[in-house]
């Protein structure tokens, strides 16, 4: 379940170099080599899945884990004034490597690093037919 031709696969095995900071049976977490700041770790299944969706249950829990756990021992060493994780999904939302894979990036007061998004708002009764297909596509989804 690998692809030959991904970044993030080649560091699983080994082929590329990287700067690990943890691994396990499922997981690699390294420093990014072009951080927003230093510090910047990458979280990846060592198996090749796109997108979070694409990945089953059990291990997106154990990214979870594996994420809370290198926040913490990434605050404890860096003593950022906070820090960002962040989990993009296809070219769209900012996925630029596809493979999935989950940044923690230490926040700097008066750092240049910007993540923002302007803010829309809902006309009517839109949030509530919004939240309608959404419940009814996860009961549809979760009857197995």
């Amino acid at each position: 379940m690998n692809n030959p031709d991904c970044i993030f696969c080649k560091i699983a095995k080994g082929q590329i170099p990287s700067t690990k900071v943890y691994e396990d049976a499922n997981f690699v977490a390294f420093l990014d080599i072009m951080p927003a700041n230093k510090g910047h770790i990458l979280i990846i299944p060592k198996k090749h899945y796109i997108t979070l969706d694409h990945m089953p249950p059990d291990l997106t829990r154990g990214l979870m884990d594996v994420e809370l756990k290198m926040a913490k021992a990434m605050v404890n060493a860096l003593r950022p004034d906070g820090y960002n994780c962040l989990q993009n999904n296809h070219i769209a939302a900012g996925q630029l490597v596809p493979h999935a894979h989950v940044h923690i990036i230490p926040r700097y007061n008066g750092d240049k690093v910007t993540i923002d998004w302007g803010h829309e708002s809902y006309e009517g009764t839109e949030i509530e037919e919004l939240a309608k297909k959404i419940i009814d596509k996860y009961n549809e989804e979760n009857k197995k």
